[in-house]
């Protein structure tokens, strides 16, 4: 595994939070975007013969948008309700239209205690050899979230029908993961 053209290894794969970043958009009072950002709490990459499936884990209580009275309203059970729902969870069901660098991935997403099927358009960046000889692999995914059919939809209006907070949430992910070897037990 010394080109990022080498294909990924069949075993297990984790995730790297130091080298990932899962942000998002949303439209704020029409005329601008606030963005924000989560903490990958853990992620693995399970590859074997029948492809590969992908788990992710994020705490939403680590949602940072650079203002601290934003990010406790955020926290708040007006939005995540971190007390409530602890963390947001993706498991990939399936892998559409691969051509060797990008493809969609779907899976479910369980944000606010409500799972919907999600897909994501992904880029596969390769494989390396990073410098302490670990195989080393990277993605990119995009996806638009409605926050409402998560639950999240508090009505915060001004003027004649326009929102403060739009429904619609542009999600970005960079995640890296590093290679373990074999899974112990295939099964």
């Amino acid at each position: 595994m010394s080109t990022v053209d080498a294909a990924l290894a069949a075993g297990t794969w984790v995730g790297d939070p130091v080298h990932s970043d899962i942000s998002f958009k949303v439209r704020h009072m029409g005329v601008g975007k606030v963005r924000g950002r989560f903490a990958l709490a853990s992620a693995a990459l399970t590859v074997g013969d029948d492809g590969g499936r992908v788990t992710a884990l994020i705490d939403p209580a680590s949602v940072d948008t650079g203002n601290r009275q934003r990010d406790q309203h955020l926290r708040s059970a007006d939005f995540l309700d971190v007390e409530n729902h602890p963390q947001i969870e993706f498991t990939s069901t399936e892998v559409r239209g691969f051509d060797g660098e990008t493809f969609v991935l779907v899976g479910e997403l369980t944000l606010h205690g409500v799972t919907e099927t999600v897909e994501l358009e992904a880029e596969f960046h390769g494989v390396v050899d990073d410098p302490s000889g670990a195989g080393r692999t990277g993605f990119s995914a995009t996806t638009t979230i409605s926050r409402a059919a998560f639950g999240v939809d508090i009505q915060l209006a001004f003027g004649a029908g326009n929102a403060v907070v739009a429904d619609a949430i542009e999600i970005a992910i960079e995640i890296e993961f590093t290679g373990t070897g074999p899974d112990p037990d295939p099964r």
